[in-house]
């Protein structure tokens, strides 16, 4: 009688182990994918700690402050831009002008040293991003930034992956918005009243985003 190489539970063992790996090599990455959409990797909802406490509710809600007198960039170059010390300063010379809160205000403006402010939304070095060229075509700040004037601190309000740009690019008629209405963070159309809108304005503006790789990869 020929003796058997392998015990009994061998086969079983084998097939086990096959399975286990086969789960783990679909898993794994399965769950790894899933994660990278979610808000912790991607970084939506966080709000970033600045050295200043700058609440946007009252100086865009209250004040009535448009986006473009602090990033005065966002019309004519890729950078939206940061406001100088001296813009923030000569704003408050008769308001809060000894509030502590302002202190690191006060002293940049002394040591001509600009604020070190920490970038709430951060695209990847091989991603490119042009603000002029989004508002020139009817974008609005609130379409990636969300309801900025009804934040005590600004926090990345969409998720900034791939998928969500491309399909930005695929149907920008649900982005788009007339030109006076830019900047109106109030700006909430019916779906009904946006389509028509949006869809106006892709065929009057003759836009097509591209969809391409090279379009942000450059």
């Amino acid at each position: 009688m020929v003796q058997a190489v392998f015990p009994r539970w061998a086969n079983a063992a084998f097939v086990a182990g096959f399975a286990v790996t086969g789960l783990f090599i679909v898993v794994v990455p399965g769950v790894a994918m899933i994660e990278a959409y979610e808000p912790p990797i991607t970084g939506e909802d966080h709000a970033s700690e600045q050295p200043v406490a700058f609440d946007h509710r009252h100086h865009v809600l209250d004040d009535g402050i448009d986006c473009r007198y602090c990033h005065d960039g966002v019309e004519r170059s890729a950078s939206a831009g940061r406001p100088p010390t001296s813009r923030g300063r000569n704003s408050h010379v008769q308001v809060w002008n000894h509030a502590p809160a302002l202190d690191a205000v006060r002293l940049s403006f002394a040591k001509s040293q600009p604020i070190r402010w920490r970038r709430v939304y951060q695209l990847p070095d091989f991603v490119f991003f042009h603000h002029a060229a989004h508002l020139a075509r009817g974008v609005g700040c609130a379409s990636c930034h969300g309801r900025v004037d009804q934040m005590a601190k600004v926090y990345q309000a969409v998720p900034l992956t791939m998928g969500w740009c491309l399909d930005c690019h695929r149907h920008p008629e649900n982005a788009l918005r007339p030109e006076d209405r830019i900047t109106d963070m109030a700006y909430a159309p019916s779906a009904e009243e946006q389509h028509r809108i949006g869809t106006a304005l892709v065929s009057s503006g003759h836009i097509s985003p591209p969809l391409d790789c090279s379009g942000c990869h450059r």
